[in-house]
């Protein structure tokens, strides 16, 4: 199956943000949709909104921390339409500060989130697309993941994992699967300075304003490594402001 028409897709961390519009974006070109969020309202109004234009699209609340519900994730997309083609991994959390401030709750649940809800991710979706001899991994980065900056050490390691992981199952995908690494720079989402530091939050608030781009050039940034055909992998796509430096 070649383009987004028809194609099955979960996507995490699709209640706001790059998810929400990575939703919209293939909702609009074809696609069938399950998607995964922690927050059950805002969920649901991007689903309603989907099946409201005459969309496919489905809402389970997941929590990618927890390997049940992942499995719910990919499990509803088998149920439902009979096969995944595409997980894309995008929930994420930016709750940045400098190490001096010992916020190791806020480290441990970007570890978790980004590595761990990765992982889940994976071991939910690799033996459907190894069953179905096809899929594709999706998954969502940051340009952290090559340049470390103040004061974003845990959140730029953990970034770093998932482009450390993202390669590694590409080189154990064999032929038949495909792995893409999507990684943004400042986009303008609410999850900019979210739980960071209050002076971290400020300033990142601040540069979101003055640079980002919308959550829409990710979204068609991912779009276009689904959309071509079964042969090709479109490995890693790097989408930032032309004034981030």
């Amino acid at each position: 199956m070649t383009g987004i028409a028809g194609k099955v897709v979960a996507i995490t961390g699709a209640s706001s943000g790059i998810g929400a519009a990575t939703a919209t974006y293939l909702a609009e070109r074809g696609a069938r949709l399950v998607l995964g969020a922690r927050r059950k309202d805002r969920l649901r109004e991007v689903v309603d909104q989907i099946v409201a234009q005459g969309g496919a699209a489905v809402g389970e609340v997941v929590d990618v921390t927890r390997r049940e519900d992942l499995r719910l994730l990919t499990d509803t997309a088998v149920d439902r339409y009979g096969r995944l083609d595409v997980l894309v991994s995008n929930a994420g959390t930016m709750a940045v500060s400098p190490f001096d401030d010992l916020r190791q709750d806020d480290w441990d649940a970007m570890v978790a989130t980004h590595v761990t809800g990765l992982l889940n991710g994976i071991g939910a979706a690799l033996p459907v697309f190894r069953r179905q001899r096809s899929g594709q991994f999706v998954n969502v980065a940051s340009t952290a993941a090559y340049v470390v900056k103040s004061p974003q050490g845990v959140y730029a390691a953990t970034k770093a994992a998932v482009k450390v992981l993202t390669e590694a199952l590409r080189q154990e995908s064999g032929p038949d699967l495909r792995v893409t690494l999507v990684s943004p720079g400042f986009t303008n989402t609410e999850g900019v300075g979210k739980g960071a530091a209050p002076e971290t939050a400020a300033a990142m608030i601040r540069q979101r304003d003055e640079i980002a781009i919308p959550p829409s050039a990710i979204a068609s940034a991912i779009g276009f490594a689904i959309e071509q055909p079964a042969g090709v992998d479109i490995s890693e796509i790097v989408v930032r402001p032309t004034a981030q430096a």
